[in-house]
């Protein structure tokens, strides 16, 4: 199904519409069965319209902006895998100097970390951890 923005060339008026698709349209047009809601009208021309947005792409839209941002505060943070809570850590007492990193943690290594007061967050997105050059 679509949708079109029509208006009433003799009278102006604006009006949706929805066809099977924009041959059902000009089809139905062409037999005089598109009229005007408000006089009747078979003078009727698609009006300029602004493109409508699925919710699917607004879902694209708005995961794409979660892996830019999540990029971005990444972004000179170091990948440390599984160490992450054990290295997390030794930098919260000082045995290791701070630094912005990234890794794995299980759900207890995490809520350890939060005990001890260590500042940590969860990632929006998985992220990809990188390939091991040998």
């Amino acid at each position: 199904m679509i949708v079109f923005d029509l208006r009433c060339v003799d009278g102006g008026d604006r009006f949706e519409a929805w066809f099977g698709s924009s041959a059902d349209f000009e089809d139905q047009l062409a037999r005089g069965l598109v009229e005007c809601p408000s006089c009747g009208s078979k003078e009727i021309v698609k009006a300029p319209m602004a493109p409508r947005l699925s919710a699917g792409d607004r879902v694209h839209g708005a995961v794409e902006a979660f892996v830019r941002l999540q990029s971005e505060l990444l972004r000179g943070s170091e990948w440390v895998g599984p160490e992450f809570a054990e290295r997390a850590l030794a930098m919260h007492v000082g045995d290791e100097e701070a630094r912005g990193i990234h890794g794995q943690a299980t759900a207890t290594e995490a809520r350890k970390l939060v005990d001890e007061g260590v500042p940590i967050a969860p990632l929006l997105l998985p992220v990809v951890p990188p390939r091991q050059v040998n």
